[in-house]
């Protein structure tokens, strides 16, 4: 089974369109962003394109739901910044890997943004990604 997950790499099994923010959107538009394409994360990207940051529907709605927003609060004033990336040539038991060790406590990362060699967004591979893909090959 391993030697199979070896063979599968990230570019194959990820989600391409991304949908993605900007450090100056503001966090209502872009929690409104994602409850419209039931997504649960958004990559923050430059104006390269490159992954400088990522915001989840459980930080944005938690703290909306406490007040700690104001309207003119942006993605850039809570996004994180220290973001755990994939090389879209990497094997998928590679992904597995990174999101159990960078979970926080005991989590585990539900996304990884992918990027090419020039750290480009490129993608985006989920935990439901990868259970798709075995679900297929058990």
């Amino acid at each position: 089974m391993i030697d199979i997950l070896k063979n599968i790499k990230v570019k194959n099994v990820m989600t391409k369109n991304v949908i993605t923010a900007k450090k100056d959107e503001g966090v209502v538009e872009a929690f409104e962003k994602m409850l419209k394409y039931k997504i649960s994360s958004l990559p923050v990207i430059d104006d390269e394109n490159r992954v400088i940051g990522i915001v989840t529907t459980t930080d944005i709605g938690y703290n909306l739901i406490r007040d700690k927003y104001t309207l003119e609060t942006t993605i850039g004033d809570v996004m994180t910044k220290d973001v755990i990336t994939i090389y879209e040539d990497a094997d998928i038991l590679e992904a597995i890997k990174k999101m159990d060790i960078n979970g926080k406590k005991d989590e585990i990362i539900n996304q990884l943004p992918v990027v090419d060699k020039n750290n480009k967004l490129v993608g985006i591979i989920s935990d439901g990604d990868i259970i798709r893909t075995l679900s297929k090959i058990i």
